[in-house]
Parts: C-alpha cells; sequence; structure tokens
C-alpha cells in the first residue's frame, strides 16, 4: 500500500547547470504540467532533447513528423526532436493483416458492450506487436540520445507519456457517459471496469502511462551508468496523480476526482519508481494537483479541486500578489457574484453527503455513484455558469499559475529527491507561489 508521502519543503536546484541535458520523454501538446519543468530546465540553460509519438496515416501505418512537422514542434519545444515515433499502447497493433483491438471494440454497441467478449489469447498477441514496436523504437531512439549526450553532464529524464484510451466509437461514449453524465446519462464506472471491453481499456492504460516509464529506465541504463561513472547524475521524473491535499475548511485533506479510472495505472506508475529506487535509481513520481488540460477536460468538475487553492493562497501568507490574483479572478465572474461565494459552493459541495465516501485514501479508486455524479457535475455546471465567459474561468488561471509552481517544485527536488513517490499539495503550492511572487526560493 501507498503511503501518502507529502513533499514538506521548496528545495532550490543543486545540480542541473548550463549545458546539462533535459530530455522530456513523451511529445509536448497543448497545455500541461510539462511546460512548467520545460521553463524550468531553459532557465537553467540546459540542452533540450525531445522525442516524438509520431503520426497515423489513414490506413493506420505509424511513421515519423514531416518536415513542416518537426520544424513546428522542434520549434514549441526549444530543441531537438528525435524523430522516431514512440507511439505507446498497442490499441492500435495487430498481428499482420489482423484486426486491432480497436477495430475489435468498434463492432460493439452501447447496446451490447456489457456482454461482448473479446478473445484474450488475439489481445495478447496484439499487446506484444505493440510492444516490440514500441522498444524497438525505443533502443534507436536511446543509440541516438547515447550520442548526443556527452560525458561530464548532468541528464533529466521526464516521462510524460499518459492517457491510452482506445479511439473506438463506443468508448468514447462511455467514458463521456461515466465523467459527464447526470440523471438518465449517468454511468457506472465499475461496471466499465467489469468488462471486457473495460479490462481492455485498463491494459492500455497501464501501458502507456506506467509501463513506458519501466521501458525508459530499462533503455537508458547504459546511458545513465556511462554518465555516473565519468562523474555526473541521472534523474528521472513522472507525473502521477492519486488525489490531492486541498484546504477543506481550515485544514488541508486529501480528496481526488471520481472516478479516475485511469488512477490503476498511475498506482502502477508509483510502482515503479519504488522498484527503480531500491535499485538506486533515483526515480520519482511526482503526484500533482488537479488542473485543467487538453486531456484532462474531459473530466467533468475537476476544477472543483483545484478552485480552494484561492483560499489556500490566503492562508499561507497572502499579500500583494495573491490579492491582485484574487481581483483578476473576481473580475472573471459576473456581476454581483463574489469569489466567497464561489468558494462557499465548493465548501458545500466538500461537505455535501455524497461526497463523504471518497476521503479515504486507502480505497482509492473508488467507483463514481449516481448521487456524487450528480453532485460533481452538478456544482460544475453551477459555477461555470457564474462567469461572464464560460470560455475564460477561474480554473483556466489558477491552472497556468500551478504549472509554473509545480515545475519549480519538481525541479529543484530532484536535485536531491527524497523519494520515489512525493505528493504536491495546495499548500506547498500556495506557499511556492507566494515565495515566488515575492523574488523568493523559498
Amino acid at each position: 500500500m501507498t503511503k501518502l508521502t507529502p513533499q514538506e519543503t521548496m528545495n532550490p536546484n543543486t545540480l542541473f547547470r548550463k549545458g546539462d541535458i533535459f530530455v522530456l520523454f513523451g511529445e509536448l501538446f497543448g497545455r500541461g504540467y510539462a511546460a512548467g519543468l520545460l521553463d524550468e530546465a531553459k532557465a537553467a540553460g540546459m540542452t533540450i532533447l525531445g522525442v516524438t509519438v509520431g503520426r497515423r496515416e489513414e490506413n493506420n501505418a505509424l511513421r515519423g513528423l514531416a518536415d513542416d512537422e518537426l520544424a513546428a514542434a522542434e520549434a514549441n519545444l526549444g530543441g531537438k526532436i528525435i524523430n522516431t515515433p514512440l507511439m505507446a499502447g498497442f490499441d492500435l497493433d495487430a498481428p499482420e493483416g489482423g484486426p486491432t483491438p480497436t477495430d475489435l471494440l468498434g463492432k460493439m454497441t452501447l447496446d451490447t458492450w456489457q456482454t461482448d467478449t473479446l478473445d484474450w489469447d488475439y489481445i495478447a498477441r496484439c499487446h506484444e506487436v505493440g510492444l516490440t514496436r514500441f522498444k524497438t523504437a525505443l533502443d534507436a531512439v536511446m543509440a541516438e540520445l547515447d550520442i548526443l549526450i556527452p560525458d561530464g553532464r548532468n541528464v533529466f529524464f521526464a516521462h510524460t507519456m499518459a492517457g491510452g484510451i482506445p479511439k473506438a466509437k463506443v468508448v468514447l461514449a462511455l467514458v463521456n457517459r461515466i465523467y459527464k453524465g447526470r440523471g438518465a446519462r449517468h454511468m457506472s464506472s465499475q461496471s466499465l471496469i467489469e468488462s471486457d471491453l473495460g479490462k481492455l481499456v485498463l491494459q492500455n492504460f497501464d501501458e502507456v502511462s506506467a509501463n513506458t516509464f519501466g521501458y525508459l529506465l530499462e533503455a537508458s541504463s547504459a546511458i545513465r551508468a556511462r554518465i555516473e561513472a565519468a562523474g555526473g547524475q541521472v534523474r528521472y521524473t513522472a507525473y502521477g496523480y492519486h488525489g490531492t491535499e486541498v484546504l477543506i475548511g481550515d485544514s488541508y485533506r486529501w480528496q481526488t476526482y471520481t472516478n479516475y479510472t485511469q488512477g490503476y495505472a498511475k498506482m502502477r506508475l508509483e510502482g515503479v519508481a519504488k522498484a527503480a529506487w531500491r535499485s538506486g535509481v533515483k526515480a520519482t513520481v511526482f503526484n500533482c494537483p488537479e488542473i485543467r488540460t487538453n486531456s484532462s477536460d474531459v473530466f467533468a468538475g475537476l476544477e472543483l479541486s483545484l478552485l480552494p487553492l484561492l483560499a489556500a493562497l490566503k492562508k499561507e501568507g497572502g499579500g500583494a500578489w495573491v490579492e491582485v490574483l484574487w481581483q483578476g479572478c473576481q473580475d472573471l465572474l459576473k456581476d454581483g457574484v463574489t469569489l466567497e461565494a464561489l468558494l462557499q459552493m465548493v465548501l458545500d459541495y466538500q461537505h455535501n453527503e455524497a461526497m463523504q465516501p471518497y476521503y479515504d485514501f486507502d480505497l482509492w479508486p473508488l467507483p463514481n455513484s449516481a448521487a456524487q455524479a450528480e453532485k460533481t457535475i452538478g456544482t460544475s455546471q453551477e459555477i461555470v455558469q457564474l462567469h461572464k465567459d464560460s470560455r475564460i474561468l477561474v480554473s483556466d488561471v489558477l491552472s497556468h499559475h500551478v504549472v509554473k509552481a509545480i515545475g519549480q517544485l519538481i525541479f529543484g527536488e530532484v536535485s536531491e529527491p527524497s523519494g520515489p513517490v512525493l505528493w504536491l499539495n495546495h499548500d506547498l503550492v500556495a506557499r511556492r507561489l507566494i515565495a515566488a511572487s515575492r523574488g523568493g526560493a523559498g
């Protein structure tokens, strides 16, 4: 059982310097936590290297980036990208001439998916094809990295691969009902994971979000040995999610977005880091707070775990910057609506009877319930309606600041990480933002 282990201190970077190497192990897309860490690496003068997941052609063939795509991706990254497709997962892989797992799911319907079954021997063959493809590409990427990373440098591998939902119509429809369905449209997350369809989805989540971290650790072992033999150090990080401590009333308390089906893969990711740590490799999974990103927007109500940061910022010291932030957020709300009223709505939601079973850390991830979904999705929709513009939300503003703070916290911690699995909770995030606003490192 994983123990809730918060990162307690804001540590400065004491390891990475100009000319060291930062490897983003996952392509940089849109909003997300990787941007904050990348900013810190650039500020330290590190050389930035990256990879690509590649692109799928209409016939499902996987290819590297075209010249224009590569140029745009490298400009976005601010460094060189190794153009060998590292698409994780096996949902689009199959033995020659056979159907892919996504093809098989495509035959399921909303009327049949709970009783439809899969040939697990065949799925295992698809899994093996995908794994062989990925590991072959990974070996090629590591061969290039070995050339690009000189002796005498420290190296930071930042794993960002996550997700793995097969793009079959039935899956997307079910996911929409689990995360956004109320009333008659509500669907139990437990019914999904008990089905063959759900078991396949969980396997693919494991492969993309967790197993790739292990593959990275294994494939980079020769580079790690060479760097360490020359006096350098190597660090690995990955982004986890396992709930977050946020301010509920007057105290910080662990809570979670429900239902986070990918949570099983995130726990597996933690296990990969623990195993590496026991073997002497500095690999750390950072369980980060909820934010709004391109991928997390599917989770209706996620921002209810983010908004309490406003109260945490005042509890942890406040100051002029916090007052300006509060006013900026206030300005996004309709006339006559106050941030205090919005936060009271969140507090009422937190104390609602339907939410109480979900505060037990040891039972995570619990399935959703009709009452919980009604309260989560309903409260979220009510809060969105309090904004002047539904496309510009308080949660968007807070997400931007959290990304920056998390980048600073992780980059400082990995100089001498305190463990394989750490939680970055709202109290520490608030202190980091306040310190940064005052020009301090902590």
